[in-house]
C-alpha cells in the first residue's frame, strides 16, 4: 500500500524514524508548520496541491521532482494526517480525491498504526491510535465473554478436578481468577448500607460477594437476615467469612454458597452440615483455637493437605496465607502457594487484600502485580476487601487485572498490548521530548494575584455520583447548580449562562474544575482550593 503522511516539523523525526518500520510504501511530507496540531485540512489540501506534480511525474522524472519536494498524489492510496488536528478531514478526501484518515495523536504509536493499516476502519474524525485501542479490546472482551457463554466448554471444564462450582458460579485453573469481595464488619452495617455496599463491589465487576462477619463476636442472628437481603438482590455468589461455628451453621441454613474458612480448630463441627448441602469451603492451614499457625513454607503445605483429606467429601479451596510484606514473609506464602500446586490440583484462593491494606502505595500496580502472580501459581480466586482509602477501587482493579491475566494465559503472551490494561496514572510509552526553539524573550512565572470579589457571584465546587457539580452563589445565597461529566461540559453551561465576569475568577474556576475532574476519574478525594496529589518522601 502507498501511504502518504502529512507532518509538521516538530515531529517529523519520530514520524520519519516510525514509519521506516512499515513493510508499505510511504512518504513523509513535511509541511512548513511546528506544530502539528496547528495543521487544519483546508492547510493541507493546500499544501498538498502546490507540491502535486498533476500527473507529470514518470519514473525518469522521478529523482527531479523529489529533490524539489514534488510527488504524484494520485499514486498514493490512502493520506494519514496527524490525529491531533480537530476537524474532520473528510475535506481532504473530497478535494484531492485520495481516501483521507486521522493517524495517531502520538507519533510514536505509528509503527503499529502502520502495522495494522489494512486491518483496521480507520476514521476521518477518530485519531487511529484510539481505534486501535478500541479494536484491541472489543476482541479482548468478545473472547473473555465467548469463553463465558460456552456452557458445553463449561461443563466439560468441571469434570476436571481442579474446577469446581460455587453456587452457579464456575471457579478453577482454567476460568478466569474470580473477584471475591468483603464487606467488612457486615453485622454493623444496615440493610441498606449493607445493599449498597455489595452493589457497589457488583458494579465493580465483583463475581462474589463476601459477609465479613466480626471476630471474637457471635452474631449469627443477623446473618439470615444479611443472606436473605443479599441473595434477593445480587445475581451472583455469596460466602460467608468466619471461623465461628455458630455463624457458619446459621449461614449455610440460610443458603450461602461458600464458607470461609475451615481449620483444624472448627473444621469436626461444621463439616456436616457442609456435607450435607454441598457447599465448598476455603480451607487454611491454621488451629485458630489453639492459636497455631505454621511457621515453614513446609508446615503451610503439610498442615493443608492434611486438613484437605479431612474435608474429602466437599470441595474446597486451599488458602495458604498471603503474608502481608516483612510480617512473617510473603515470599514464604507464595513459595507455599507454589509447592502446594505443584503436587495438587484443588482451587487455590489468594488474599491480596492481606497485602495491599498493610502496604502504603496505591493499590492499581500492587493489584496487577499480585494478580499476575496469582496466575502464575494457578490460583482461582482472588479475595480483597476496600477498608481504607488507598485501596478503594482494588475490586475493579482485580477484575480488570483477572481478564488482563486470562488473556496473556490464553495467547501465552507477556501482559501487554492486550487490548485491556491497568495504566492510570502514566504513559504505556515513554514519551518524546520534542523541543522547538522559539526566539522569544522568557519571563519567570510568579504567583502574585491577591483575590478580588467577582460582582457575578462564586462558585463552590465538589464531586457527586461522579460527575462534577458546581454551585453558583450570589451573595452567599445559591442560586442554580450545574452538573456534568467533564469540566468543560460545566464550563461552558457557566459561560452560557453569564455567571462569571472577571479574568482571573474564570482562570481560576477552569483550573478548579480540571482537578475535579481528575479526581472523579482516579477516585481520589476533591477538596476545592486543595491539592489532589501530596508529595511523595
Amino acid at each position: 500500500m502507498n501511504v502518504l503522511i502529512v507532518t509538521a516539523k516538530l515531529a517529523s523525526t519520530l514520524v520519519k524514524r516510525e514509519s521506516a518500520k512499515s513493510k508499505h510504501d510511504i512518504r513523509v511530507h513535511v509541511v512548513n508548520t511546528p506544530i502539528a496540531a496547528f495543521l487544519t485540512p483546508k492547510k493541507i489540501v493546500g499544501e498538498l496541491e502546490n507540491h502535486d506534480i498533476k500527473g507529470v511525474y514518470n519514473e525518469d522524472s522521478s529523482p527531479k521532482y523529489r529533490d524539489q519536494g514534488r510527488f504524484d498524489l494520485r499514486s498514493y492510496d490512502i493520506i494519514l494526517t496527524p490525529g491531533l488536528i480537530r476537524k474532520d478531514v473528510s475535506y481532504i478526501t473530497d478535494k484531492t480525491g485520495i481516501k483521507t484518515y486521522k493517524g495517531p495523536t502520538d507519533a510514536a504509536d505509528l509503527a503499529i498504526v502502520l502495522e495494522m493499516i489494512d486491518k483496521l476502519d480507520l476514521s476521518p474524525t477518530v485519531p487511529a491510535d484510539k481505534l486501535i485501542e478500541g479494536e484491541l479490546r472489543k476482541r479482548a472482551i468478545l473472547f473473555i465473554e465467548n469463553f463465558e457463554q460456552n456452557e458445553e466448554n463449561k461443563l466439560k471444564l468441571l469434570k476436571k478436578p481442579e474446577n469446581i462450582l460455587v453456587g452457579n458460579l464456575p471457579v478453577g485453573q482454567d476460568f478466569p481468577m474470580r473477584v471475591l469481595a468483603e464487606i467488612a464488619n457486615a453485622p454493623f452495617l444496615t440493610d441498606s448500607e449493607l445493599l449498597e455496599r455489595a452493589q457497589y463491589f457488583v458494579r465493580s465487576g465483583a463475581d462474589m460477594v463476601d459477609i465479613g462477619m466480626v471476630a471474637g463476636e457471635t452474631l449469627d442472628e443477623r446473618i439470615p437476615d444479611m443472606v436473605k437481603l443479599l441473595k434477593n438482590n445480587l445475581d451472583v455468589a455469596i460466602s460467608i467469612d468466619s471461623l465461628n461455628p455458630v455463624e457458619i451453621k446459621s449461614a449455610v441454613k440460610s443458603g450461602v454458597d461458600m464458607v470461609l474458612s475451615l481449620d483444624h480448630g472448627n473444621y469436626e463441627e461444621v463439616i456436616p452440615y457442609l456435607e450435607d448441602k454441598n457447599i465448598p469451603a476455603v480451607i487454611l492451614p491454621t488451629d485458630f483455637s489453639k492459636n497455631w499457625v505454621p511457621e515453614t513454607v513446609d508446615d503451610r503445605v503439610n498442615s493443608i493437605e492434611e486438613l484437605r483429606q479431612k474435608c474429602n467429601k466437599i470441595d474446597v479451596l486451599a488458602d495458604l496465607i498471603l503474608d502481608p510484606i516483612n510480617s512473617r514473609s510473603i515470599v514464604d506464602s507464595i513459595m507455599a502457594c507454589h509447592k502446594f500446586k505443584e503436587k495438587n490440583r484443588e482451587p487455590v484462593f489468594f488474599g491480596v487484600g492481606n497485602v495491599t491494606e498493610l502496604l502504603d502505595s496505591d493499590s492499581t500496580g500492587v493489584n496487577a502485580l499480585l494478580g499476575g502472580i496469582a496466575m502464575e501459581l494457578g490460583a482461582s480466586v482472588l479475595f480483597t476487601p476496600e477498608e481504607s482509602g488507598k485501596t478503594i477501587g482494588s475490586v475493579k482493579e482485580l477484575s480488570i487485572t483477572s481478564d488482563m491475566m486470562f488473556l496473556a494465559k490464553n495467547r501465552r503472551s507477556i501482559p501487554k498490548d492486550l487490548g485491556i490494561n491497568m495504566v492510570l496514572f502514566k504513559d504505556k510509552r515513554k514519551p518524546e521530548h520534542i523541543i522547538e526553539v522559539i526566539d522569544v524573550p522568557v519571563v519567570d512565572a510568579e504567583e502574585n494575584y491577591k483575590f478580588k470579589h467577582d460582582p457575578a457571584g462564586s462558585f463552590k465546587i465538589m464531586i457527586e455520583e461522579g460527575q462534577i457539580k458546581a454551585i453558583h452563589y450570589l451573595k452567599m445565597e445559591p442560586q442554580i447548580a450545574v452538573k456534568g461529566k467533564t469540566a468543560k461540559a460545566v464550563y461552558d453551561e457557566i459561560l452560557k449562562r453569564g455567571l462569571i465576569s472577571r479574568m482571573e475568577h474564570a482562570t481560576y474556576l477552569g483550573s478548579e474544575l480540571e482537578r475535579a475532574e481528575i479526581a472523579s476519574k482516579t477516585g481520589k478525594n476533591y477538596i476545592q482550593d486543595f491539592p489532589l496529589f501530596k508529595k511523595i518522601y
